[in-house]
């Protein structure tokens, strides 16, 4: 089974960037897509950003768009999270999530089948 690692979370103050990677190991295929998900306290379970299997096409939630930029190793099965101008309301648990065997770009929640185990991100003000 897949298993995905996140690192690179942690305490930052608003205008700063952080970079989140996230490492597929146990993987049968290189044609599968990757997803960064977030969740606030008390707030559902959000998209982020999702990359294709050889990084061509990217998608980004409004709210991040301009701001967070995603990309993929292929050789490594890494990607990674670039998240820059970072503000308080980005204050999350960032979590990792890549499809079964898949070309297309998705971005809800319901396609995705390995999630990894979440990395925390807060913004002070």
């Amino acid at each position: 089974q897949v298993q995905l690692a996140e690192s690179g979370g942690g305490l930052v103050q608003a205008g700063d960037s952080l970079r989140l990677s996230c490492t597929a190991s146990r993987v049968t295929s290189r044609y599968f897509t990757m997803g960064w998900f977030r969740q606030a306290p008390g707030k559902e379970r959000e998209f982020v950003s999702s990359i294709t299997w050889n990084g061509a096409r990217t998608s980004y939630a409004e709210s991040v768009k301009g701001r967070f930029t995603l990309s993929k190793h292929n050789s490594e099965n890494t990607a990674y999270l670039q998240m820059n101008s970072l503000k308080p309301e980005d204050t999350a648990v960032y979590y990792c999530a890549s499809t079964r065997a898949s070309t297309i770009l998705e971005t809800e929640e319901q396609h995705y089948h390995y999630w990894g185990q979440g990395t925390q991100v807060t913004v002070s003000s």
